[in-house]
């Protein structure tokens, strides 16, 4: 069987794509045919980085591109550990399958990036899912590509029920984790769109170095370990210089507040936020007419809000904590709007005054190390600074409330910082 699976690997896949980041990508004939469907092509329609292209021109490359690079770097995955004794009882149809998954896994995602994240609206996997499982994906996947849609779908949405053959779970830990090919792909892919240097990794290095852990996803090798530092400080400094920069938050926020508002107005429904297109999006939500929504046009102009107080975010602050629950951000900002009113002496509408709490960034050290020599130990206990505490002060650096106002308004020098700290609790 192992055998059947690299003739599959190597033989299977000679339709090329040219790509800017990994040269030629070679999909199959089948897959090449899922690519042309037009849920696929939506994604050409997305920026992989919404406005980040505010602050860095050449960040217009899309989830379509992304998704090719996954694929491209799953495939090199997969064939690599294929090739160790510890992996077994794997089969054609399941390598297929999460080569699928690896090209479909942004097939639900929404426009504008992130922009929508901690909305309470379905995940992007949960809407991936749905289309694998409803749409003319499912049966390209059924005849054409010769797998199951529902085990695609697994591999992607954790929340999929399945019970068939493919060994979901292990392919799933293959797809998300800490040297995932998602990771591998977006962080040299930013960063080259971007013009940066922080998010290039030694790629072929990384997966020269990786091995199966009973076949539950994958390790490193003790000479390896350098490699995964390369990658939790690339992305340190990439939500540090780019997916967090200030002027990107602002613009996220923007977009936020106004979907929040129009969803709380009904003016809006959650479904019209399942499907869209970034040009899509534009024109559904300033259709209404409704004042709020004008803060999308005011992004895409670039007329953004302007930053008038930071404070870090500090988990043992309840007001703080109350901040990351949507209503009662809701309630702060409208109770904000109200004094700063005050202190300007002139009405501040609830649409021009945002508080933005940036979601929590994970750091995965879940990591089995192999040395030449002994048993496998865990990353946390490894020579690595990227231990508990250091992991936790990177995440606490990068995470700040902002308090954001319309530029079309100038505060009095009578607020003082010590009142907005009073605010905040810091």
């Amino acid at each position: 069987m192992k055998q059947t699976i690299l003739n599959h690997l190597h033989n299977d896949y000679t339709e090329p794509i040219r790509d800017p980041v990994w040269k030629n990508i070679y999909l199959s004939g089948s897959l090449l045919e899922v690519t042309k469907d037009r849920c696929f092509q939506k994604l050409n329609r997305i920026k992989q980085l919404g406005p980040a292209y505010l602050v860095y021109p050449g960040a217009t490359h899309t989830r379509l591109n992304h998704s090719l690079g996954v694929f491209a770097l799953a495939h090199r995955l997969i064939k690599h550990l294929v090739a160790f004794e510890e992996v077994r009882e794997l089969s054609v149809e399941g390598v297929k399958s999460f080569l699928c998954a690896a090209l479909l896994h942004d097939l639900g995602h929404y426009p504008f990036a992130h922009s929508l994240k901690d909305i309470n609206i379905k995940s992007h996997e949960e809407l991936t899912s749905e289309l694998i499982m409803g749409s003319g994906i499912t049966g390209i996947l059924k005849k054409t590509v010769g797998v199951d849609p529902l085990a695609v779908a697994a591999i992607i949405d954790e929340k999929t029920a399945y019970s068939g053959g493919v060994r979901v779970e292990f392919y799933r830990r293959l797809l998300s984790g800490v040297l995932d090919p998602d990771k591998l792909d977006y962080l040299n892919r930013d960063a080259y769109f971007c013009g940066v240097p922080y998010g290039i990794q030694d790629v072929d290095f990384i997966l020269g170095e990786v091995q199966p852990v009973e076949c539950r996803g994958i390790g490193i090798s003790e000479k390896g370990l350098s490699a995964v530092e390369g990658i939790l400080f690339a992305k340190y400094l990439m939500y540090k210089s780019v997916y967090w920069h200030k002027t990107v938050r602002i613009a996220t926020a923007m977009i936020k507040k106004a979907v929040i508002m129009g969803l709380k107005e009904g003016i809006i429904k959650r479904e019209e936020l399942y499907g869209p297109d970034d040009n899509e999006f534009f024109s559904i939500v300033l259709k209404y007419g409704y004042p709020p929504f004008e803060l999308l046009k005011k992004v895409v102009e670039r007329n953004l809000y302007k930053l008038i107080y930071r404070t870090p975010f500090d988990d043992n602050n309840p007001i703080h904590r109350d901040l990351t629950d949507v209503k009662i951000k809701d309630e702060y900002e409208r109770k904000i709007t109200g004094e700063l009113g005050k202190t300007a002496g002139r009405k501040i509408l609830e649409q021009e005054v945002i508080i933005d709490v940036p979601e929590p960034i994970s750091f995965e050290i879940d990591l089995s190390v192999y040395p030449e020599k002994g048993a496998p130990y865990g990353f946390a206990e490894s020579s690595s600074i990227f231990r508990g505490d250091t992991v936790k002060d990177f995440t606490g650096s990068l995470r700040s409330i902002s308090l954001l106002i319309s530029r079309e308004h100038s505060l009095p020098d009578s607020l003082r910082k010590a009142d907005m700290d009073k605010w905040f609790g810091a």
